[in-house]
């Protein structure tokens, strides 16, 4: 059985402020109707889509068409609602569907949970109603300005997609354009008018009209906008002390009575560092790109290291944000070096020295470092990799 979805586009109304009719109002960068769009031309069980649209609206149509994906036909519709999806139903009824969804486009968040019960439950009801109960309290203004407390329980809204039987919606439409007495609200009123019997299924809260200023406010709080993919990464590493005259740190040959004793220069602060950058691209760590086992990185100096987890960054279209180093020792004294360490750092990474931090601090006498049997370094970092969609930052 085919499915239509018939989406009703074709008002003029500005009530909600904006200078194109409300529909073409642009929320995180896409268009009222472009983003209802998505909805079904993403839906499996929709097979095609008809919007009827305002006269003379054909070029803003097809500017919200970008992106949509699928064929999307349209008719123009008339001056009344009523009047659209009549035309709407005649245009389709070429090439008749089994089943039509007349939605209103103004309401962008329909689910699919709610699409699929409209669609499932047409297959045993001629017309499907999707509907939120009322949590307020209702009351109704009696004459003489008295209020009466009306049961709330029996009460609900009504919201679209409106799903029916497609011939007995056609029909339906036929006599209430003949019908001058009566005003149609929705397509729900009109099957009831015609004693066609309309099932109730659960709507869902986030599927309300868009009309007013507010409401688009509303909306943009609802839209997935495109957020900053930030990555952060962290670091550590330790060296002992072994004989020698001098050691290496944030790239510095200090002059000290001993060294680190390691595969490369021992540098634990830039092997901190590469492992905090490695760890914010998820691209493993520094022993899986300089293995000790391989002589070639025996006695290598670190920078290259540092360097090369940066062109990957780089490859990955990243930016670094900034870089924190902390080294824990007893001796030598970091404090004077700081300033010298930092410009290190930034010329290896090609990054701004404001957005690198040097700090030391010792263990109090506790622990290896603090009875001068090493060094430690713990390094954090940010990373900055454009811009993402929530949802699809967060796909294994």
């Amino acid at each position: 059985m085919t499915t239509t979805a018939l989406i009703v586009a074709a008002g003029n109304g500005r009530r909600a402020g904006q200078s194109v009719p409300k529909q073409y109002s642009r929320i995180g960068g896409k268009t009222i109707i472009a983003l209802t769009l998505e909805k079904f031309a993403s839906h499996p069980l929709i097979d095609q889509i008809l919007v009827v649209i305002g006269k003379d609206q054909e070029d803003l149509f097809n500017q919200s068409l970008e992106g949509i994906s699928g064929e999307v036909a349209w008719c123009t519709g008339g001056k009344t609602r009523q009047k659209s999806v009549f035309m709407g139903l005649k245009h389709l009824s070429a090439t008749p569907p089994d089943k039509v969804l007349i939605h209103d486009c103004a309401r962008p968040f329909v689910t699919p949970a709610v699409i699929e019960r409209i669609i499932v439950n047409l297959d045993s009801h001629k017309a499907v109603l999707p509907t939120i109960g009322l949590e307020d309290t209702v009351k109704r203004l009696k004459p003489g300005c008295n209020l009466q407390t009306v049961e709330r329980s029996e009460l609900f809204r009504a919201q679209t997609p409106q799903g029916f039987k497609f011939e007995e919606i056609l029909n339906a439409h036929r006599r209430a354009d003949l019908e001058k007495e009566y005003v149609f609200t929705d397509d729900a009123s009109i099957a009831e008018w015609v004693n066609i019997d309309v099932e109730m299924v659960a709507g869902a809260p986030e599927n309300f009209k868009i009309t007013t200023a507010e409401d688009i406010e509303r909306a943009a709080m609802l839209i997935d906008l495109p957020v900053p993919d930030i990555r952060s990464g962290e670091g550590f590493d330790v060296h002992k002390f072994g004989p020698g005259d001098h050691l290496t740190l944030c790239g510095i040959d200090i002059p000290f009575d001993q060294c680190l004793v390691g595969h490369s220069d021992a540098d634990v602060a830039l092997h901190a560092l590469t492992d905090a950058l490695l760890g914010a691209i998820a691209a493993g760590d520094i022993g899986s790109h300089f293995p000790p086992s391989d002589p070639q990185w025996r006695g290598q100096s670190s920078d290259r290291f540092l360097a090369h987890a940066c062109k990957l960054i780089a490859d990955a279209n990243g930016t670094i944000l900034n870089m924190d180093v902390t080294i824990i020792c007893e001796q030598p004294k970091i404090g004077p070096l700081r300033l010298q360490m930092r410009d290190k750092i930034a010329a290896i990474t090609q990054t701004d020295v404001a957005r690198i931090s040097v700090k030391a601090t010792t263990t109090e006498g506790l622990g290896f470092t603090g009875r001068a049997e090493g060094i430690a370094a713990r390094a954090t970092v940010s990373v900055y990799l454009g811009m993402i969609q929530p949802k699809q930052g967060l796909k294994e």
